[in-house]
């Protein structure tokens, strides 16, 4: 038995990263099942949901029994509307097969891994992972928060628009990795994201508009969470200038042309810059993104920004646990037909 054990190790040793990946998360799950969706993380996703009160999701009656089980998942039956439910109804495990390979697709998605790579190592086709990807920021990215605390920052960026993996493009030649723009500056063939960020790190990152972003949309996106308390810092286009104004908030403009790049030693756009360049190297990994899937990561990178980008047990638990705190309706067909808009 160790001579036996000895050549295990052995052969371990000789496997590839990737392989011994694969080994590693075939052991978790062996060694600590609780690990797994089917385990403690399932019941943590139920209390989550459930936290106001066990409803229907279908028709958010109370009136709810327990209907047997289905393939090990606890049903449910609704005694308003009598459809019956499980845990995973309109979520985002909902209808999925392969239930535990879930928290090993989300530690690759927080290493950063290539969905080809991701798909070797959770054993799943990559093409089923980008599905999964997707429907996972689709529910992330509607958590939120009430309101900004004192200083906010605001400032835009853009990103070259995209219609990546969209066969019979028209009106232009297809890019490669990407592509340039065929006009200077700022256009219409960029896709505006709007960053909004206070003192405490609390962040708004959204695709805003096409071109020049404009006051209408700057108030679209940000004044739920201003109040009259907030002092508002940005650069010196004339939208924030008459935002500010029409809000009666206090307003500091930043003219980096001019040199100035703070402000009574308090008032800049550091912060919001600093994550303008964290946001773009890491957006950078993709080779370019698809403009109607763009807010989907700037909603994943706002969860790893807050986390340090670290891959502890904790983040992926919170990362699933999150997206269960949302209705879910996607499927792979509307996910895949869906469309750019703002």
């Amino acid at each position: 038995m160790n001579k036996a054990f000895s050549n295990l190790l052995k052969f371990l040793g000789r496997l590839n990263p990737t392989q011994k990946e694969q080994v590693y998360h075939w052991l978790k799950r062996y060694v600590d099942p609780t690990s797994s969706v089917g385990g403690r993380m399932i019941d943590e996703m139920r209390e989550t949901r459930f936290k106001e009160g066990f409803k229907c999701p279908h028709c958010t009656s109370e009136h709810i029994v327990r209907f047997g089980k289905y393939k090990g998942r606890q049903r449910y039956k609704c005694k308003a509307c009598y459809k019956t439910f499980s845990d995973m109804t309109n979520t985002v495990l909902y209808r999925t097969r392969k239930g535990n390979e879930w928290i090993a697709f989300v530690e690759c998605m927080l290493k950063g891994y290539s969905l080809r790579k991701s798909a070797e190592i959770v054993g799943v086709t990559w093409v089923t992972l980008f599905y999964w990807r997707h429907k996972l920021l689709n529910a992330l990215k509607k958590m939120d928060f009430d309101q900004f605390e004192g200083i906010v920052e605001a400032d835009e960026t853009y990103f070259l628009y995209s219609e990546k993996g969209k066969r019979g493009i028209t009106g232009r030649k297809p890019r490669k990795r990407g592509g340039k723009s065929k006009y200077r500056g700022i256009s219409k063939e960029q896709v505006c994201v709007l960053v909004a960020r206070d003192r405490m790190k609390s962040t708004v990152a959204k695709v805003t508009c096409i071109g020049r972003v404009v006051k209408s949309k700057v108030d679209k996106v940000i004044v739920s969470k201003l109040h009259s308390n907030n002092i508002l810092v940005t650069d010196a286009w004339r939208a924030y200038k008459t935002y500010a104004k029409e809000k009666g908030l206090e307003h500091y403009r930043i003219k980096s042309d001019n040199g100035t790049h703070i402000i009574k030693g308090i008032y800049h756009i550091q912060n919001v810059n600093g994550f303008h360049s964290r946001m773009k190297k890491w957006i950078d990994r993709f080779k370019g993104v698809a403009s109607k899937y763009l807010d989907n990561y700037l909603a994943w990178f706002l969860f790893m920004d807050k986390r340090g980008h670290e891959t502890t047990m904790q983040n992926i638990k919170d990362m699933l646990v999150s997206s269960f705190s949302f209705e879910m309706y996607d499927t792979y067909k509307s996910i895949r037909l869906s469309k750019f808009s703002i």
